[in-house]
């Protein structure tokens, strides 16, 4: 019997998505208008470390699809880190909605759709939001992606490193803004130039545009995001009861007025897993997966160092069992070097109104295997909502046949669930016992206040009395100091513990992105 000629060419594209290990079903292959149920397009699972890009324009069903990602991602016992800036995400906790649209959608990607709920957790920028408050500290935040949330220059950005090093070599711990407030204060103040000068190439005026930075940050909640407790990697890798990876949701809090934070603080957790999770080469499936949304507000600005350093840290993270996924508008939103490392395309329909959009769509269609079934200019302005043009890396590394695909429903609810229920759900969790409270510890702002202030005054002892030989009372000779107490009592002894004790306050060490942790709870 003669093939059906929509089928066909829809069947040989199937064949470069038929994996022998697990994969994630992404939908089914459309060809002139045509979809094939039986034709699977699929992600392996032991190349979801490669990363990958969600594009598309607003309203395209780029959500979804990460929504469907995330279902299986936890399905398959992986945890999923998801930036949801709109709340869009929350119902992934609650079972589908059944309905024609779906019914419909099950048929057309072969689907035994089955309404499902999965474990999520919610967290918090800062302790202005719904969800458990999660923060870091200065000190371990570092002063490249803190330039970035500040929006320093790049002479602006080697000053704050330099306020860093004399904080790092002075024992002075940066957990909070007043923290850096306060070293800045002191390096600007009459006792502090001498040391400011001592740094180089440090200006008072330089140093005042990055303190007035952070007056401004403070003002717009950045307050109540960095300190303590600070997040702890593991709390994001955790699987439930049944082996699901847990779902953590990360939404703004009171960070609205600064949505670039939002991308950042996601690049500091990634450049904390980088630091702290040991090699494990290749693996069946990834240890945890991150998924960027607005990834434009990563990149736009950015300075050269920051760049580098988040191309470095994609190209590394997946010998680590890390996947990182970008999700934005238009794939030129990201860097070439970074896209580059993003072995999966996921794009959903492109708008090409204005010259620009020609560009960027021209664009977009270069970074696409060749192919011979769809004219990829026109297939990218033609898709429907919840469709995508897809290509990944197979189990052999090599990219798969470009597919027109119809994107699988999610099987978890495509709605809010509203704060009420996520401030309920973040008050039972597990974390808010430790997340809640927020710490404030001795640190560089005590440290500085106490060195500036007045001391305080002393009671003097009594006058002694005055004896004469006559009167003068018999004292019993104490006895002769023993062994330790001449050892502890010698100076060798105190200046090798000086020594200790400044080498142990004040040695912080600096990763990736100059990031640096010092302090573990566990």
């Amino acid at each position: 019997m003669t093939a059906d000629p929509s089928t066909a060419p829809a069947q040989q594209i199937a064949a470069g998505y038929a994996f022998s290990g697990p994969a994630l079903e992404l939908g089914t292959v459309v060809v002139d208008g045509v979809v094939d149920p039986t034709a699977r397009v699929r992600i392996p699972l032991a190349t979801v470390n490669r990363h990958g890009l969600v594009a598309g324009a607003t309203g395209t069903g780029k959500t979804k699809s990460l929504q469907m990602i995330a279902e299986q991602l936890s399905a398959a016992g992986v945890p999923v880190l998801m930036a949801d800036v709109k709340g869009d995400l929350s119902g992934l906790s609650r079972p589908g909605a059944a309905g024609d649209k779906t019914t419909q959608r099950a048929a057309d990607t072969g689907d035994a759709w089955t309404a499902t709920a999965y474990p999520v957790e919610f967290l918090s920028l800062g302790t202005g939001g719904v969800g458990v408050p999660v923060r870091a500290t200065i000190t371990s935040f570092g002063p490249i992606l803190l330039s970035k949330v500040l929006g320093l220059n790049a002479t602006q950005e080697s000053t704050l490193g330099l306020i860093f090093h004399f904080a790092d070599q002075n024992g002075l711990a940066l957990l909070d803004l007043k923290d850096l407030r306060a070293v800045i204060q002191y390096l600007t103040s009459d006792e502090g130039k001498p040391e400011l000068k001592a740094l180089g190439a440090v200006s008072t005026t330089t140093a005042g545009v990055i303190l007035r930075a952070l007056v401004n940050l403070e003002a717009e909640g950045g307050d109540t995001f960095f300190g303590e407790p600070e997040l702890e990697p593991e709390d994001l890798m955790r699987r439930d009861a049944q082996g699901r990876g847990v779902i953590t949701l990360l939404e703004l809090g009171n960070q609205a007025a600064r949505p670039v934070l939002f991308s950042t603080f996601l690049m500091w957790v990634l450049a904390d897993l980088f630091t702290t999770l040991p090699e494990v080469g290749d693996v069946e499936k990834p240890n945890l997966v991150f998924v960027f949304d607005e990834a434009h507000l990563l990149f736009t600005d950015a300075s050269k160092a920051f760049l580098e350093q988040v191309e470095q840290t994609v190209k590394l993270i997946r010998s680590k069992g890390v996947g990182v996924f970008f999700c934005t508008q238009l794939p030129t939103d990201v860097p070439n070097d970074v896209l580059s490392q993003l072995g999966a395309r996921i794009q959903h329909a492109l708008r090409a109104f204005t010259p620009d959009d020609e560009k960027a769509l021209r664009k977009t269609v270069r970074t696409y295997p060749k192919t011979t079934v769809y004219d990829l200019g026109e297939a990218l302005t033609s898709l429907g909502i919840g469709e995508a043009v897809v290509t990944v890396l197979s189990e052999t590394g090599a990219p798969t046949p470009v597919a027109w695909t119809r994107m699988r429903a999610p099987r978890s609810l495509m709605d809010t669930i509203g704060p009420d229920a996520i401030s309920a759900a973040a008050k039972a969790s597990p974390l808010q016992a430790e997340y809640g409270q927020t710490i404030d510890r001795e640190s560089a702002y005590e440290r500085l206040s106490a060195r500036v202030a007045p001391p305080e005054p002393v009671d003097l002892p009594p006058p002694v009395p005055q004896w004469d030989d006559a009167t003068v009372p018999s004292i019993e000779r104490p006895a002769e100091p023993g062994m330790m107490e001449k050892v502890i009592a010698s100076p060798a002894f105190k200046s090798a513990m000086r020594s200790a004790g400044t080498v142990i306050g004040r040695e912080i060490t600096r990763s990736i992105f100059g990031t640096g942790r010092r302090r573990r709870r566990r």
